[in-house]
């Protein structure tokens, strides 16, 4: 037990010091013996506190910023360093039950995986790539070795959530039913409009002139959106004045009371607002109600997917953790 409370302390109290004073501290006997000390087995497989901390170390700058104290680093620290470490179990539990069972990964994939590697992290330059495993303390084959791993954890993951891909009529059912609520729709307006706001010396006489021409031209057949770029002021113009979907409360009162009295294919005649005009047209309408099944479907059945997945895969996980010898040491 009181090996095990050093290994805590020594890992946590490592972390939440610079790698500078780590390195001064590297002639201590006890901090060195602590730090190959092992942190569980898995499998026969041997995983040191010294590895468990490289996998930390891209989060460490994070959680020692948001952290108020050395004290409330050290309790995230501890919490982490069990989510990685059972992270890192499962990949050797993963691979074994990958390797029981025949699975073979072409080298020729696993090459791939690790130039790509290489030239998406460390630009092609393989120099770069030797000082960082250097810098690690890993091999070029140790990498390869991880790349491996990865690649198997994915292919049995992928497997998993294939074998769950198909979900019953019945069960879509029975969710929308349960969750009806989920798929409330909003009343909403898809709105274009045209806005003509008085340049330096116009005032509303020219403006309303202009308004004018723009109804006449609307009346005569003319495309509503090639009327905007054509005549209005703001930033939407290039887009036809098309504003997308809204609700009500997303634009001024005096203006979504005669939007949402359109109907699909209306415009409105000028509206006079603190010296700008504005002229509206609904391009399409929806009404608030619950969206009907049909129209629902597809996402319910990702839902259910996902979730479904996310059992079998927990499930199937369990099931490995349980017919796999591991021993914590920390």
């Amino acid at each position: 037990m009181k090996h095990l409370q050093r290994l805590r302390r020594f890992l946590a109290t490592a972390l939440f010091l610079p790698a500078s004073l780590l390195a001064q501290d590297s002639a201590n006997p006890e901090l060195l013996r602590l730090g190959n000390g092992i942190a569980a087995i898995a499998e026969g497989q041997i995983i040191t506190v010294q590895e468990l901390r490289r996998e930390l170390e891209p989060v460490i700058p994070r959680l020692r910023a948001e952290s108020r104290s050395a004290e409330e680093f050290s309790q995230r620290i501890d919490e982490l360093s069990k989510e990685v470490l059972q992270n890192m179990i499962d990949r050797i539990i993963i691979v074994k039950a990958a390797e029981d069972k025949g699975i073979m990964i072409p080298q020729s994939y696993i090459d791939q995986e690790y130039n790509d590697v290489i030239s998406r992290d460390f630009g092609d330059d393989r120099r770069r790539f030797l000082d960082y495993l250097k810098a690690r303390g890993e091999t070029a084959r140790d990498f390869r070795r991880d790349v491996y791993k990865r690649v198997v954890v994915t292919v049995m993951r992928q497997e998993m959530r294939r074998s769950q891909s198909e979900i019953s009529p019945e069960r879509i059912e029975d969710f929308y039913v349960k969750n009806k609520l989920r798929f409330y729709q909003g009343e909403a307006l898809h709105l274009r409009q045209i806005i003509l706001s008085p340049m330096a010396d116009e005032g509303l006489v020219t403006l309303r002139q202009t308004a004018n021409q723009v109804i006449r031209e609307l009346q005569s057949g003319a495309n509503f959106g090639d009327v905007a770029r054509k005549y209005s002021q703001d930033k939407m113009s290039r887009r036809g004045g098309d504003w997308g979907w809204i609700e009500r409360k997303d634009i001024r009162k005096e203006l979504s009371d005669i939007a949402f009295s359109l109907e699909p294919g209306d415009y409105s005649e000028p509206v006079e607002l603190g010296g700008t005009i504005f002229i509206l047209y609904a391009e399409d309408k929806r009404e608030e109600m619950i969206q009907p099944i049909t129209q629902v479907r597809d996402i319910i059945e990702n839902v259910l997917v996902g979730e479904i997945a996310r059992e079998s895969q927990e499930k199937w996980l369990r099931d490995l953790r349980e017919n796999s010898y591991v021993r914590y040491f920390m």
